[in-house]
């Protein structure tokens, strides 16, 4: 018998906005034939790649380099991020070291897949990790990421799977002035949930989780982040951007928190929904909790259209209607993800974002 599925229930305010039924349904799919090339899905840098097809690591379109592919049985008590446990891979540099863009590649044929990564970075050592979502399926992720002293991480994860589910749980510990940046574009048609719990346990460090989600038909899309500062001098940025079209919904939640000894934090919330028809939702959801008298946090959250006059302006300068829209929109994703400090990974962001529009608009 097929043991039964246990997710969390949307009656818990943590997940109260949490597509469950998308999940479950792209958990128990039948398998399909994608004839989606793995290799294509790479980007043009250099540095180690590795693939993945239904949780399972694929040499033939892997080189490993410093990246180890190993089992891994995550601690968290996260009901998503406790489920990824098997096959993953793991990244350990020692301090000063640094290894160039990592590229990691899932494609899911259907039904349900899990896999767990670490990533340990020793005082001053760099790496950039790029990962790319595509097929069907359920794929289910758990990061756990641990950064010391002067430790830079930059990731930037790209979800464009056709159907199913993406399901992401990244947590990390970022120590004294280590930097760790993530940004997100969910610009496929799948269902999906990004969840975050970062803690700055270092003074003077940084952590930064954003992105953009852009949902079309019925789709939706959701992130839920938290930010806890335990250390002097911390700051934070959570950058989201939603496109809502059609009567799908976007939902973004983000938490900081301000620990009593974390004096001098500097948080920043930024939510910001755009509705390209009112039959769509954005739910936008900023929480701080602070407990420091001497810091500097703020919060903003909007949901609107796309500027009226501004639309009248280029379209006044020739642009036909449906230009005009995809100029306006283009340019509110960028605010997330020109976050992207890579060139050569922002521009295939920006890309991905030019042809989810075009479909959209």
């Amino acid at each position: 018998m097929t043991p039964v599925l246990e997710l969390p229930d949307p009656r818990m305010e943590a997940w109260r906005w949490a597509d469950m039924e998308t999940l479950r349904a792209a958990a128990g799919s039948a398998p399909v034939i994608s004839g989606i090339d793995p290799g294509s899905l790479f980007l043009d840098i250099d540095g180690p790649r590795l693939c993945f097809v239904d949780g399972a690591f694929e040499p033939a379109h892997s080189i490993p380099g410093k990246v180890q592919v190993t089992r891994l049985a995550p601690e968290t008590a996260h009901p998503l991020g406790g489920l990824a446990a098997g096959e993953g891979w793991a990244l350990s540099l020692d301090a000063a070291q640094a290894v160039s863009t990592v590229q990691i590649v899932h494609v899911g044929t259907g039904g349900e897949n899990h896999v767990p990564a670490r990533i340990l970075l020793g005082e001053d050592a760099v790496a950039s990790v790029v990962e790319t979502y595509a097929g069907a399926g359920w794929a289910n992720r758990m990061t756990g990421m641990v950064l010391a002293r002067g430790a830079r991480l930059m990731r930037a994860v790209r979800l464009l799977q056709d159907d199913g589910f993406v399901s992401i749980r990244d947590e990390a510990e970022i120590g004294e002035a280590a930097s760790l940046v993530s940004v997100f574009l969910g610009a496929g048609g799948m269902g999906s949930r990004i969840d975050g719990a970062l803690n700055v346990i270092g003074k003077g460090g940084f952590a930064e989780m954003g992105g953009a989600l852009l949902t079309s038909g019925t789709q939706r899309q959701e992130a839920a982040v938290a930010v806890r500062h335990d250390a002097l001098d911390g700051t934070s940025r959570q950058i989201w951007r939603a496109v809502a079209a059609d009567q799908s919904t976007v939902s973004l939640a983000a938490r900081a928190e301000v620990a009593r000894g974390a004096q001098k934090t500097d948080g920043e919330q930024s939510l910001r929904g755009l509705l390209l028809k009112r039959t769509a939702t954005v739910n936008l959801k900023p929480e701080l909790e602070i407990f420091a008298d001497d810091v500097k946090c703020a919060h903003g959250a909007t949901v609107g259209e796309l500027d009226a006059r501004a639309m009248f302006y280029l379209q006044s300068r020739g642009l036909p209607e449906p230009r005009a829209k995809a100029l306006l929109t283009h340019a509110f994703v960028a605010d997330a993800i020109d976050r992207i400090g890579q060139d050569s990974v922002r521009e295939a962001f920006a890309a991905d974002a030019e042809r989810w529009l075009e479909a959209a608009l």
